[in-house]
Order: structure tokens, then sequence, then C-alpha cells
């Protein structure tokens, strides 16, 4: 027994190595072990070890655990060990090249210094401890000869600092592995966008509770007794990010209410009580407009009232009044939808998109694309609410803009969640065109992105809940065929599994600063593994929908029967527009 590993899962994980492992040509050594343990209270130790035989190899790397063992203390046992599979001879000057042709953080090989293995790095150490990653200025990898110099001398006390001419020799390594989180054994991907991370082969109810859990109790962590997030991290170094947002804390809310609605965690609902405190008494404040009506806006630091801000205010209290019941934000939200009014053109439909506070005279006519899907979308979520037709008629105004103005090129995930509000109560054909167009030629995209870009889940699951739809609609059914549906559903299922690569699973957490902070949260890789709450926010909803959809399906699949039309009778202010052509 070593920590908490038993004698059976020690002989369990030398087996799967024993197994995976693949003997090295000349001038290598033939078998060569990376031993990482950590505690979550610190970065990952590492230890090489190396032998002509495999047995050789497990037996310094079974001492090499145990000594590791007995130098950290923590609540956490997470063991891996990783071992090269193929190995690359090249040169400095060679590898800079190949660096500048990668995007930043996105080079998943390591590197070892010499033949032997002697000084030698994971791709994990390497990219934890921003090795090739020059600030973002730059969009590529790049050699970061201050940050390995200091990595190096803390990994290797005793080894001189190698050279980086550009003749200098260099060996880059692709590598397997393994890891024990404490109970269970996990196989860990090789090369590719993958590398490094525990092996799934689909996205379970069982799997998607956890995350979720991890995620939301992540974001409620960040929550201060004063109901102040912890903004975002960069987990490289454990620095904070110092600024604010209120209408990212408004969204990250949100998020965590729809969390919520799934865990039911008492600590969760207690950490989004003192947020929407926080929003309420601090963030929101209550003004008349010129015309005299009551509004109220979300306020930034700066003074700047957005658009957003006010939407994802209204989305934060709603999903609230949802899950728990009650009007209690009723007034408030009708006073956040009133400032939404005020940024509409009663003609038009568009948005004026920021305002100065407490002046409300235009500071920016347009700011970002998301900015008027959410207005949308919350309106008709309030709508859902109240009942109260002039919220339906203020979201059907601004889809006579985004028709007119052509935004589904925006291919935008906040105008999918609107559309796929707006059509469950006016089932027009000009609406379902809109919806569809917002997404299907986009599905490359989707499928193929390098970057984990979570909205793009949630495109593609408030599109998919517009087709559903369409398939009970046998008035516009036919508006199927403007969309590939078989490509759309392998689009969709690829993004969700690909989105385990945002997440910060042990065996990644255990190589950066603190561990234990960030452990179950998401990031983004190229963002030099940014943890901010709205990229948080932003994992969590598109993983919730997804559950959501599986379960439906799952239960649809179980009564053998559907009811795809939903329940909502077209209100008498939803004509249908005439179909095009």
């Amino acid at each position: 027994m070593i920590g908490f590993i038993s004698d059976a899962d020690l002989a369990a994980l030398r087996e799967q190595v024993r197994r995976g492992c693949q003997e090295l040509q000349h001038p290598y050594p033939a078998f060569v072990l990376f031993i990482s343990f950590s505690s979550g209270k610190q970065r990952a130790a590492v230890r090489i070890v190396r032998g002509a035989t495999f047995d050789a190899v497990w037996k310094a790397g079974d001492a090499a655990i145990r000594d590791l063992a007995e130098q950290q203390t923590g609540e956490n046992f997470w063991l891996r060990i990783d071992w090269p599979m193929a190995v690359d001879a090249t040169t400095f000057a060679e590898l800079r090249r190949m660096l500048a042709g990668t995007k930043r953080n996105y080079f998943r090989l390591g590197i070892s210094f010499d033949e032997n293995f002697e000084r030698a790095l994971l791709e994990q150490e390497l990219n934890a401890n921003a090795m090739l990653y020059g600030g973002n200025h730059n969009p590529t990898a790049e050699f970061n000869e201050g940050n390995v110099r200091n990595y190096f001398q803390r990994r290797f006390p005793r080894t001189p600092l190698p050279a980086f001419g550009d003749d200098t020799p260099v060996h880059l390594f692709a590598s397997k592995g393994a890891f024990f989180d404490g109970d269970t054994l996990h196989d860990l991907y090789t090369t590719g966008r993958n590398a490094g991370r525990r092996v799934v082969d689909a996205l379970s109810i069982p799997l998607l509770n956890s995350l979720i859990a991890a995620g939301s109790d992540f974001l409620a962590d960040q929550v201060g007794a004063d109901g102040r997030f912890v903004y975002g991290l960069y987990p490289c170094f454990d620095r904070t990010i110092d600024s604010y947002n209120t209408l990212r804390h408004a969204s990250a809310t949100y998020a965590m209410i729809e969390a919520y609605e799934v865990t039911r965690s008492q600590s969760l609902r207690n950490a989004i009580e003192r947020s929407l405190t926080r929003m309420r008494d601090d963030y929101i404040v209550h003004t008349d407009m010129p015309d005299g009506r009551p509004a109220a806006f979300l306020v930034e630091a700066n003074s700047e009232i957005k658009l957003g801000g006010n939407a994802l205010a209204i989305l934060a209290l709603a999903k609230m009044a949802e899950v728990e019941g009650g009007g209690a934000d009723l007034a408030l939200m009708s006073r956040l939808a009133a400032g939404i009014s005020f940024m509409q053109d009663a003609e038009s439909g568009a948005f004026r998109h920021v305002l100065d506070f407490p002046s409300l005279a235009t500071k920016d006519a347009f700011r970002t694309i998301y900015y008027e899907g959410e207005a949308a979308f919350a309106l008709m979520r309030l709508y859902d609410l109240t009942g109260d037709r002039a919220l339906l008629k203020a979201a059907q105004r601004a889809f006579s803009h985004f028709i007119a103005d052509g935004y589904e090129r925006h291919h935008d995930h906040w105008l999918a969640y609107a559309a796929n509000e707006l059509t469950r109560h006016c089932p027009r054909e000009d609406y379902y065109r809109f919806a569809i167009a917002n997404v299907a030629s986009h599905l490359d995209f989707v499928a193929n992105r390098i970057t984990t870009f979570p909205t793009l889940l949630e495109l593609m699951m408030a599109s998919r809940q517009v087709l559903t739809r369409l398939e009970g609609d046998r008035e516009h059914a036919h508006l199927l065929g403007d969309i590939d549906r078989r490509r759309f559903g392998a689009a969709l299922e690829r993004r969700a599994l690909y989105l385990l690569n945002g997440h910060f699973w042990p065996e990644l957490a255990m190589f950066t600063k603190n561990p234990a902070r960030i452990a179950g949260s998401f990031f983004i890789r190229h963002h030099a593994f940014r943890v901010r709450i709205d990229d948080v926010e932003h994992y969590l909803s598109g993983l919730i929908a997804y559950r959501r959809q599986a379960l439906e399906a799952a239960a649809i699949v179980g009564l053998g029967q559907r009811n795809l039309a939903g329940d909502h009778d077209a209100p008498e202010d939803c004509p249908q527009a005439q179909p095009a052509g």
C-alpha cells in the first residue's frame, strides 16, 4: 500500500503501463517513464526513470512513486505515468519554425534536451508553465526562454541549462499515459488534440452530471461572502484576474442557476443567493427615463449601461423564478425590460448597445452582436413568465431587424436561443428560416474548429430544439430540407465531446501551480489556459442543454411517442409571414 493506492491497484497500473509501453530505438533508452505525483496542493513533482528492460524501469518507477508519495500530503492522490511512443531528433531552429506554425498553447509534444532523456519535459509541463507562450500578442506558439529557464532550474537543479542555439539538438516526443485518481485507473490519449487527458468514448448522463457539478461547484467557490466573484484566474502561475464585469456577473449567475436545477446543491444555492443579492443591491440602478417611465439598468464600474447587461440580469432572475417559483423579482425584471425597450428603436427594431449612466446618452450604437440576441432572448423569457404582449412585440421587432440585416451570417448562439424561444410562441416561416440559416452553413466550423469554443455547443443545442419542433409542425416541416440533418447531428456530437478538452481534469490540473483551485473547472487553452467565470458559464450552459435533451430523447424512446410541436398556441399577433418567393 502506497498512500491511497493499494497493491492491487498498483499491480493494475503496472500492467496497463506494460501493455502500452513501447521499446524505443537506439540511441534512446529502451524504456522511459515519467512519474508525476500531486496531492493537489502544489504543482506535480515529476521524476524520469530509464532502463534497458521494462522490469528494470518499473522497479525504478515503483521506488519513485513511493518517494514522491511520502513527500506530499494533501486530500488528493493524483498519480500519472507517461512514456514516449515516438521520438524525433531535430534542432532548435526547426523547433522554432514548428512553433511559429502552431496555434499558441496547441503544441502537443514533449521535449528532451538530450538523447538519454535525463533532461526531458512532458507537453503538460511545458504548457502548464507557459514555456511555449510568448504572450497574447503572438497568435502562435513561441519558445519562452525565461519561463523555460525558471522551470528547468527547479526541475533539474544539478544540471546545467542547455544552449538554445539554432544548431542545438533537441528531441521531440509523443507520449501515452495512465492516471490514477485515488479511486479509478484511467487510460490517457496519446497524440492529437485530446492528448494527455483521459479517454472518454461518450457523454453519458453520469459523466455529464459530474462535469456540471464540478463546474458549478467551481463557480460557487468563486463567489465571496459579499456576493462578488473572483473574476478569473491564469492557472499556470495561479494569478488572479483583478478586473470585473457586471454583465458577466449576471451571466455566470444564470449558468449557476441552470446547474442548480440539475444538482440541487445547497452550497451552490447559497452562492447563487449571494450573487443575486449583490446584483440587485449594488449593480442594478433604478431611474426614470426621459418620458418619466421607471426603468432599471445593470451598470458597469465605468458607468456603462450595456444592452446585454440588462438582458443577462433578466435571464438570471427569470431562471431563478422558473426553478424556484414565486414572483418576487417580476417588478424588477419589468423595469429592466423597460430599459431594454428604451434602447430599442420602435420602428426598425434595432438596438443601441451602450449608454452612459446617469445621462442615458448613447455611448456606442454598436459594440458586439451578442447583446442583441441576449436582449431578444431575455424579452422572450420574461414573456414566458408574464404573458405581456409588449415583450413579444419587442422581440418580433428585433427579429424583423435581424432578418432584414442578415444577422444569420453571425451564427450567434444568443440569436439561436432567441429564435428557439420565439418559434415556440410564433411558429412563423421567416423565424424558422432565420433559425436554420443561423447554423446551416456553419456545420464544418462547428465540427472542426481547433479551439473548444463552448458557445458552439450552445448554438447547436438551441438550433436542435428548433429542428425537433419543426419535425412535428406539418405546415413548416418542409423547411428541414434547408439543412443537412445528418451533418448537423454529427457536428453536434463531435463538438460536445470535444468540449472535454477544455475541462481541467486532475491529470491536467496537477501540473499547474495550485491544482486543487482549478480542478473541475473549464479553460480556454489559447488564452493561456484562462479560467474566467464566463468561460465556465458557456461550457456549463452547453453541457446542461446537452444533458437535458439526452434525457428527453431517452424519455421519448421509453414512451414510444412524442409531442414535438409544443403546447403553445400562436398568439393572435403572430401572423404568418408570406413564404419567400
